[in-house]
């Protein structure tokens, strides 16, 4: 079903003197590589790329809110062909992720000239939610934990493109997610190490190693994402070379005797714990030693932990610790998630690294740098929603501001 339309019309002329003007490391900029070589270099290569930059243009105004604040631009979107020939469109990471916000699966488009002008018209095309599993509908009329939370923080992200029945939907399926990780914590105790391995498939390994055998250590940056725990103690046990390398930073879990038992868990699969207070120093050693540090970067941080930094177009505080580290160690920053396929397989998969943002203002360089790791975090999150930890309360600012300032840290505090 198409919910939105963008149309979008250029003059020839126009590409032609961009074509004659541009040099071509900047031309590149504007066209995918390939686009340029589809449009060929005969005479009709101005028209070619004249109806491909309408499809752009067409493209961006599907997403209004995302295109004014600078979050996408025309050249996310790049037009190639289908195996009959028919255009289609390839998003950037910044396009699908403002698809996925809207819960839209692909664009439709449509490319005409004639002597003169080139253009374009763009169809967005719903992604339909699908009906949770039985357990989820139940549980979330049955068990309202944190329900209210769940859903809130489900419309603070979708709410503005998302219909209502589908947010429901997507509390739903995340209720079946919670049961499903219940069962799996019980059920993987059990399992052989064969079985837990043959759970798991490895994607970006070759990203991971990369970084890995750079010398600098490795810092991950993840969230509650699928069953991390399945994901990485099973997935990562397949390389004998980085047992014991592999350090998580770890708030205390309530009740205790849950936290002692992750913690015997992580132990037993050659994981180290660090604290996340207090940790500073030993987290720079173990970097410099070449190991990796898994920061859940997915949390809510107040005082002094945190800054307001964009999250979901919304300012919510945000650990600048990963930013602080990554800065002054120069440790690579990788996004990393997992989820759970419809078959029961796990995926953990490393993505490329995020860079730091460094400029001579120091906060600056810390502010931006965390924001670019925000972003890889809604990325992350949007791939598969259902499977995010939503019932954390994560839109809060770090430092409250106004005369209920008070009020509301000691609110936060307990």
């Amino acid at each position: 079903m198409a919910i939105r339309c963008g149309i979008d019309s250029v003059e020839i002329a126009r590409i032609e003197r961009l074509l004659a003007q541009t040099p071509p490391d900047e031309l590149a900029k504007v066209f995918s590589a390939q686009e340029l070589t589809d449009s060929g270099n005969g005479a009709g290569r101005a028209a070619s790329l004249a109806a491909r930059y309408a499809a752009k243009e067409a493209c961006a105004k599907l997403f209004p809110r995302e295109l004014a604040g600078g979050r996408i631009e025309p050249a996310d979107f790049a037009v190639a062909r289908d195996g009959y020939g028919a255009p289609l469109i390839v998003p950037s990471a910044n396009a699908r992720s403002a698809m996925d916000r809207a819960r839209i699966d692909a664009i439709a488009v449509s490319l005409t000239h004639d002597r003169a002008s080139a253009s374009a018209v763009a169809l967005a095309l719903r992604g339909e939610t699908a009906a949770p599993p039985l357990v989820g509908r139940l549980l979330f009329r049955l068990l309202p934990f944190r329900r209210q939370v769940i859903v809130d923080n489900l419309r603070r992200v979708f709410g503005a493109s998302v219909p209502t029945p589908d947010i429901e939907r997507l509390a739903q399926a995340h209720y079946a997610h919670l049961w499903q990780l219940g069962r799996e914590f019980v059920r993987f105790r059990w399992l052989s190490q064969e079985r837990k391995r043959a759970l798991v498939r490895v994607e970006g390994l070759d990203t991971f190693i990369d970084a890995f055998r750079g010398g600098k250590g490795v810092l991950i940056l993840t969230g509650h994402f699928g069953n991390w725990e399945v994901a990485t103690v099973a997935g990562i046990q397949r390389y004998p070379e980085v047992h014991g390398r592999f350090h998580f930073v770890r708030r205390p879990i309530k009740p205790r005797w849950l936290d002692a038992l992750v913690t015997r868990r992580f132990g037993a699969a050659g994981f180290g714990v660090v604290a996340k207070r207090g940790s500073l120093e030993k987290i720079v050693a173990l970097l410099g030693q070449g190991d990796v540090i898994v920061f859940p970067f997915d949390q809510y941080a107040g005082g002094a932990d945190g800054i307001d930094v964009e999250f979901f177009g919304e300012a919510a505080g945000t650990f600048k610790s990963l930013a602080v580290i990554a800065l002054a160690t120069g440790a690579p920053v990788l996004p990393a998630a997992s989820w759970r396929e419809p078959d029961g397989m796990h995926v953990l998969r490393f993505e490329e690294a995020v860079a730091p943002v460094d400029v001579p203002n120091a906060n600056e360089s810390i502010a931006r740098t965390t924001r670019a790791y925000n972003a890889a975090l809604e990325r992350l999150i949007l791939r598969h929603p259902e499977q995010w930890w939503w019932v954390h309360r994560r839109f809060r600012r770090a430092r409250p501001k106004g005369r209920k300032a008070k009020a509301a840290v000691a609110r936060q505090n307990g």
